[in-house]
């Protein structure tokens, strides 16, 4: 398992989403990598198993997920990295109209 996973879930639906893009980059916008999730909603292997301390970002393509007239075509988390040894989760729980994230386990 990498050290930064994510899941994604449609609250709308009750079901995971599957198949949006994610992004994982560095604050200055380097690439570290990419994926998308699975039928479970989660990506489970995004990027290394250490990274240095650091802000991050993880961005979604929400727009491909939720259509064309998506009110958010995307989201873009940013969160600290203290220990670059330590596992982070980041899901996401996603909605037509909002969005809301915690640090997850």
């Amino acid at each position: 398992m990498s050290l930064v996973t994510t899941h994604v879930l449609d609250t709308a639906t009750g079901k995971p989403a599957a198949g949006i893009a994610v992004r994982f980059e560095r604050q200055d916008g380097s690439l570290l990598a990419e994926g998308a999730t699975d039928d479970d909603g989660r990506i489970r292997d995004l990027g290394p198993d250490t990274l240095a301390p650091g802000v991050y970002r993880l961005i979604f393509d929400t727009g491909s997920y939720l259509g064309p007239e998506a009110f958010f075509p995307d989201v873009t988390i940013a969160f600290r990295i203290v220990d670059g040894t330590s596992h982070h989760h980041v899901p996401v729980l996603l909605s037509p109209f909002a969005y809301s994230t915690y640090r997850g386990s």
